[in-house]
């Protein structure tokens, strides 16, 4: 069977949820192996073993945490080249697909980006053209690169016992030209992280100002889902531009994605319609997003979503 090397997202060794769906998925295609860069390894061993990983390979060195992507992507490529992986998973997100491109050149290989299921044959699922049309898809050539999007399965345990293998790196000069100087870390809201979120509430012109984000923003909570929003309202400074949920903005595709006062056009959906079950409401009975609701509500927004909230605080009680 196939070793399937799977590129651990983590901080300080806890594991983000992301990686333990690209561990389900590796299953389909082989057998799992986790590529740990940096330290904290400890904390995350128990966790890797638990949905399946029968290995992890450990790269610790100063060079992953002092510079940008490049010591990352060597690390990678020198452990593919001493496993000769089957296929090699990473999280599709800004960092995630870098390190992919790089790896792929280093490789020689072929690299999907932003896919949205992967079989067990390593066909990639992919939304394409502003999300337009699903298309199938498979690297042809050396060891297939994957880059898939959070929230693209269940995470599902299968106990295994890791085995933990240190790997020692030459990083190339090339790979250190880009020193991290400071690192400041980013206030939390206590919400999920957009691109991770099972759940998803946005906001969109509807909401007629900052003030109107406070019934999103606590339906969201009710929900324990992240908050976003479209173009227009981020660049209304309604709300800040890093929730911005859009073909220029962040994709998300999450469980459960409600839009609330969002027409819906292509540049949203760009963003967003790869989730599982929409939900939109609108009092604009004609309103694009409509198309592609699975469920939709013709209303004023403050009226819909208090008593959403109120019923689903009613049904946790």
């Amino acid at each position: 069977m196939a070793e399937i090397l799977v590129l651990v997202d983590h901080v300080d060794g806890a594991v983000r949820k992301p990686t333990l769906e690209l561990l389900t998925i590796a299953r389909r295609l082989g057998e799992p192996s986790a590529v740990f860069l940096g330290a904290g390894v400890a904390n995350a061993t128990e966790t890797l073993g638990r949905y399946g990983a029968a290995k992890v390979y450990v790269v610790d060195a100063p060079e992953i945490e002092g510079f940008l992507v490049a010591p990352k992507a060597e690390a990678l490529a020198a452990v593919a080249a001493q496993a000769s992986p089957g296929a090699i998973l990473v999280t599709s997100h800004a960092e995630g697909k870098e390190i992919a491109a790089r790896v792929a050149v280093k490789l020689g290989s072929g690299i999907l980006t932003d896919a949205v299921d992967v079989d067990a044959n390593g066909a990639a699922s992919q939304s394409v053209f502003a999300g337009s049309f699903l298309v199938t898809a498979k690297v042809t050539h050396g060891v297939p690169v994957i880059a898939v999007k959070p929230n693209a399965a269940a995470p599902e345990e299968a106990p295994a016992t890791a085995a933990v293998e240190n790997v020692t790196v030459s990083f190339s000069d090339a790979a250190k030209g880009a020193a991290i100087t400071s690192v400041a870390p980013r206030a939390k809201s206590g919400r999920p992280e957009l691109t991770e979120a099972a759940i998803v509430v946005s906001g969109g012109r509807g909401v007629g100002g900052p003030e109107g984000f406070a019934v999103i923003e606590a339906l969201a909570d009710s929900l324990g889902a992240a908050v976003g929003a479209s173009r227009a309202a981020t660049d209304a400074g309604w709300y800040p531009h890093a929730f911005q949920v859009g073909q220029t903005g962040k994709t998300v595709s999450p469980q459960l994605y409600i839009a609330n006062g969002i027409s819906g056009a292509i540049q949203h959906r760009a963003g967003m319609q790869t989730s599982k079950t929409i939900v939109a409401v609108n009092k604009d009975a004609e309103a694009p997003i409509f198309e592609l609701a699975d469920y939709g509500v013709v209303g004023d927004l403050f009226n819909v979503v208090p008593q959403l909230t109120d019923e689903i605080a009613k049904r946790k009680a």
